[in-house]
């Protein structure tokens, strides 16, 4: 099994259940940006930050059994909800790992909705920009989601929590 797998197995352990392929996405990439050792490779997509090679990991744990992934019907969309399982536990407590302990920011996360962890990722994509830049880009790249002054002060504040 390949290490890339061993750390998502890592995360699932940490966090339990994750409600949603949006956030699940969202999260990963966020502990990455925290200095993190996900090596999943991101590119900007219609929800922010986005890896193809995230899903197809998630799949494939799927697939083994170590990962269930849960189909719910909601009004008009499905739901996905992802927990490690029994099989998954049993493999992780096989392979050493060296990982950092992150219970805390996935803690952070998990109390979160998608959409703002959709903010939160998206100020992360471009924060190699100037801050005032950054949240111009926010409005030009996510003009739907009309998000206001306060939820990106408080995107920026939750920004500077996690990565302290």
């Amino acid at each position: 099994m390949l290490s890339n797998h061993a750390k998502l197995m890592q995360f699932f352990s940490v966090a339990k259940e994750v409600t949603g392929r949006k956030k699940l996405q969202k999260m990963i990439y966020i502990l990455q940006k925290c200095e993190m050792p996900f090596e999943e490779k991101y590119q900007f997509h219609f929800y922010g930050p986005y890896s193809e090679e995230l899903t197809l990991r998630v799949e494939e744990l799927c697939n083994l059994g170590f990962i269930e992934e849960v189909k719910e019907e909601k009004s008009n969309y499905y739901q996905y909800n992802y927990a490690i399982t029994d099989d998954g536990k049993g493999f992780l407590n096989q392979f050493r790992m060296d990982m950092p302990d992150f219970s805390e920011q996935v803690g952070l996360l998990q109390g979160r909705s998608s959409r703002f962890l959709e903010l939160v990722s998206t100020m992360l994509y471009f924060d190699y920009l100037p801050a005032e830049q950054v949240v111009d880009k926010v409005h030009t790249v996510k003009p739907k989601q009309k998000y206001s002054e306060q939820e990106i002060q408080e995107a920026n504040e939750f920004i500077h929590k996690l990565k302290h």
